[in-house]
């Protein structure tokens, strides 16, 4: 595939994500106003009122984009069904939750049981159908070493545990404006051009297809449309709608192109975020209540630093352009 092809997918998709956008914000803010929590920090108060829900934008918008793409270019429409449903599948069960707990004004939304069984129950399905159908089976491709590993049974807990530990990272880095839809961006940018330039070594030249490539290159255009209303001061927040599928879609494409273990190089700002939440819950329970950051997730605790908000953004988009440029070195490599 030639990077043209790319280049104007992520151009169409980010002209319907910055369309729809502009003409979801005042339909939302009638109905879904952001509620604030008290415990939260106080430069944030002024955000209530904001609407959310805007995450929808972006679902349509890589869906669209991504299918009619694979179309055109003739790539493998099973595989980008596949990665539609479980993005779309994710973005569901935001969906439910930001309309219980916006709209219907339930403040615990989806109980975290009942939430936890639906993402386990999208993930495995996945799982069993990749392991079924895809080119490599349960083999999992290690980076750096560059060889395959039969995973076995076992594959299916890999699978499950990298799809739900990436929604939900994906979901706590959603607290700033412009951080989640920012950081996805050179995330998705990473992929593609992985899958456009990489060596024969990488499984996706042997096992991958376009669809997946194009699915990338859908959401980084779906997310830069969707920060031109979602950069601070944030007009529109994506919500769990948005962050779940967001980290669903990246985890599905990324497992059918083999190349899941990049995502703990290139999306490792993703990691240190929910690492950051387990440290900081398991530390105030063996202290009796000290607390290891002054906040969690840690982009909070930059603020309780005395950081701003967009420099916290700033700087925590930079640490990623870095962590997936070294991930390509790996590809290059």
């Amino acid at each position: 595939m030639d990077i043209v092809y790319l280049l104007v997918t992520i151009g169409v998709a980010f002209a319907i994500a910055a369309i729809i956008t502009k003409f979801e914000i005042p339909v939302l803010r009638e109905k879904a106003g952001q509620n604030i929590r008290e415990e939260g920090l106080k430069s944030h108060y002024s955000k209530a009122g904001t609407p959310s829900m805007g995450g929808i934008s972006i679902i349509v918008s890589a869906c669209v984009t991504s299918a009619v793409a694979t179309a055109v270019l003739g790539c493998s429409w099973k595989s980008v069904v596949v990665i539609i449903i479980v993005f779309a599948g994710f973005g569901l069960i935001g969906f439910i939750d930001d309309y219980l707990k916006v709209i219907k004004k339930q403040n615990e939304g989806l109980k975290a049981g009942q939430k936890f069984a639906l993402q386990f129950i999208i993930a495995l399905v996945f799982a069993i159908i990749i392991s079924r159908f895809s080119y490599y089976g349960t083999q999992v491709f290690i980076p750096v070493a560059n060889v395959y590993v039969d995973f076995g049974f076992w594959y299916y807990i890999f699978v499950v545990f990298a799809v739900l530990a990436m929604t939900n990272a994906v979901n706590l880095t959603d607290g700033l404006d412009g951080l989640a839809s920012g950081v996805t961006v050179p995330v998705c940018l990473f992929f593609a051009l992985a899958a456009l330039i990489g060596g024969s070594h990488l499984p996706v030249a042997a096992g991958g297809t376009c669809a997946e490539e194009l699915f990338f290159a859908s959401v980084c255009g779906a997310c830069l449309g969707f920060l031109v209303y979602n950069r601070n001061p944030a007009r529109v927040f994506m919500g769990d709608t948005g962050s779940l599928a967001l980290g669903g879609g990246l985890a599905a494409a990324a497992v059918m192109m083999h190349m899941e273990l990049f995502l703990i190089v290139a999306g490792l700002l993703y990691v240190i975020e929910a690492l950051s939440v387990v440290l900081q819950v398991g530390y105030f329970k063996l202290t009796g209540g000290k607390r290891l950051f002054r906040m969690a997730p840690i982009h909070h605790h930059f603020e309780k630093c005395g950081m701003g908000e967009r420099s916290v953004v700033a700087m925590f988009c930079g640490f990623t352009i870095l962590c997936c440029a070294a991930a390509m070195l790996m590809v290059i490599l």
